[in-house]
């Protein structure tokens, strides 16, 4: 039995080579496989000597030879390859053991070239392993050090690799050439600038864990991150404390931070079920969590708390008597974590950068049955220059300032959503209607059930989208709202504003909607 040996990442490769030798096998290797092998004592023949053609072109070419891909391809239950072999004086190869040329590693440096990146491309590898797997009959091929000790214990119980591993390993090599592949891809659409939505679609990314189950607990589920930079989301995340994280605390802390990144000022944002349910700004982190907090004391039980500034000793002590599921900050005070890992099933994150936005032209996914429909992320808030006032009365620049607050806020709230804010604070949140008006009338009763009587009055409205009719400036008025933010665009719009003008309240129009289903 013969083996060929050729690998990038050398983790365990000496003590299974050794293993393999004592079984009888004769090993063939490349490179810098070889030297190490051969420093390590090993009994190894060089891959020039079995094919008797030197390693050229500084070790571009060393197995692309028919005396390699001739020895794994030929069936050995094929009297024609059997026959062909002995003609042309080619030995089989019964084992190929082979990973990459680290391009990912490459790719991930910091400023690395081109010409590194396509240098870190491997040829051969792919070559070689794509052959064994195809001739998974009679060839055992590993592709992952991780499989090195299931193939020891087949071969020292059986004498043999059984054909179910075979099969097993075969698998797994096309799932890793595809990852790699996608990854040059990936890369190249990038170094060219291209924003186009290929006409063949493939992404690749790297599980992370299995979790317990999915957003339910009859639904299997993992974590996947993708694979280049990904400064300040959750999968760059360090987990300081609690159980690992789920499904669903996954899902709604990354709906958290994509509305926190939307400040600069400090800021602390509480979210329940992939809806926002108190949002704060102020000059300081422990004002910002009051308003997030106090804004609804109810939803934020059980839900996600996130803020864009460290999180001291005080603010520890304030968030630690609240049920939240996860927290996470940029940085946490040394007695901060002591007073937080007290719970031990708060789940925190320290995220390092946890102000840097998406690539605006990162995608957004959505599966649906027997297909998947994709588009860029929603990076933008509004143009500057298409936001005007449409009423007779204008906002005050406070009242501005609320605006723009709630606007983001809205932006993240479910369709079709509402929010209402003041002095920097969201008092009523109406996501995920059927209905415009409900959302409206929601958030209203929302603000007043959980705020009190007066909670509304002298706020401001913000819409994801149009409003259809004046209905919803109606619900505004009887609430006490003075101005409202919303994109423009119905046929209806003069109907809207004339009901603003009728009860002095200022309009102002975006031009752009921020649908979130």
């Amino acid at each position: 039995m013969k083996a060929l040996i050729s690998v990038s990442d050398k983790t365990g490769i000496v003590e299974f080579a050794r293993e393999l030798s004592q079984l009888g096998v004769e090993i063939v290797s490349t490179g810098g496989t070889y030297q190490k092998l051969s420093d390590e004592g090993l009994k190894v023949m060089e891959i020039s000597e079995l094919t008797g053609f030197p390693e050229c072109l500084d070790g571009r070419v060393k197995t692309l030879h028919p005396k390699v891909h001739a020895g794994i391809l030929a069936m050995r239950s094929n009297p024609e390859h059997v026959k062909q072999l002995e003609e042309l004086e080619v030995g089989t190869i019964d084992m190929v053991i082979v990973n990459l040329y680290p391009f990912k590693q490459t790719i991930l440096k910091k400023d690395v070239t081109r010409e590194d990146a396509v240098e870190n491309i491997d040829i051969g590898g792919p070559t070689m392993l794509r052959s064994a797997a195809k001739n998974y009959q009679d060839v055992v091929v590993v592709v992952d050090p991780a499989d090195y000790l299931v193939v020891l214990k087949e071969m020292k119980e059986k004498g043999k690799v059984s054909l179910e591993t075979k099969f097993y390993l075969m698998q797994k090599v096309f799932m890793h050439t595809s990852n790699y592949d996608t990854m040059i891809a990936d890369y190249l659409k990038k170094e060219r600038g291209d924003s186009s939505f290929p006409e063949n679609l493939t992404m690749t990314f790297e599980k992370v864990q299995d979790m317990r189950y999915g957003e339910n607990p009859h639904q299997k589920a993992a974590f996947y991150r993708e694979i280049g930079n990904l400064r300040g989301s959750i999968a760059d995340a360090l987990q300081l404390n609690g159980k690992e994280l789920s499904f669903n605390n996954i899902n709604d802390t990354n709906g958290a931070l994509e509305l926190l990144k939307e400040f600069e000022e400090p800021t602390v944002v509480a979210c329940k079920h992939g809806n926002p349910c108190g949002v704060g700004s102020d000059k300081d982190i422990l004002a910002a969590w009051d308003k997030a907090y106090n804004a609804d004391k109810v939803s934020i039980f059980g839900g996600i708390v996130v803020t864009n500034r460290t999180v001291t000793k005080k603010l520890a002590e304030q968030i630690a008597p609240v049920f939240v599921e996860v927290l996470a900050a940029p940085d946490f005070e040394e007695e901060a974590l002591e007073i937080l890992k007290a719970k031990k099933n708060l789940r925190v994150l320290k995220i390092k950068d946890i102000e840097v936005p998406q690539p605006a032209g990162a995608y957004d996914l959505k599966k649906v049955n027997g297909g998947l429909i994709v588009q860029t992320i929603d990076s933008l808030l509004f143009n500057q220059d298409e936001v005007k006032v449409v009423t007779k009365m204008s906002p005050t620049e406070e009242q501005m300032q609320d605006l723009f607050f709630a606007m983001k806020i809205v932006k993240y709230v479910k369709s079709n959503g509402i929010a209402l804010a003041k002095n920097r604070q969201s008092v009523g949140i109406g996501p995920g209607q059927v209905n415009r008006v409900w959302a409206a009338r929601q958030s209203v009763e929302h603000a007043v059930e959980l705020m009190g009587e007066g909670a509304t009055e002298g706020a401001v409205m913000a819409s994801d989208a149009f409003f259809p009719f004046d209905d919803c400036v109606d619900a505004a008025q009887k609430a006490g709202i003075k101005a409202i933010i919303q994109p423009g665009g119905s046929v209806r719009d003069e109907d809207s504003i004339k009901k603003c003008d009728e009860y002095g309240i200022a309009m102002v129009f975006t031009g752009m909607r921020h649908f979130k289903h």
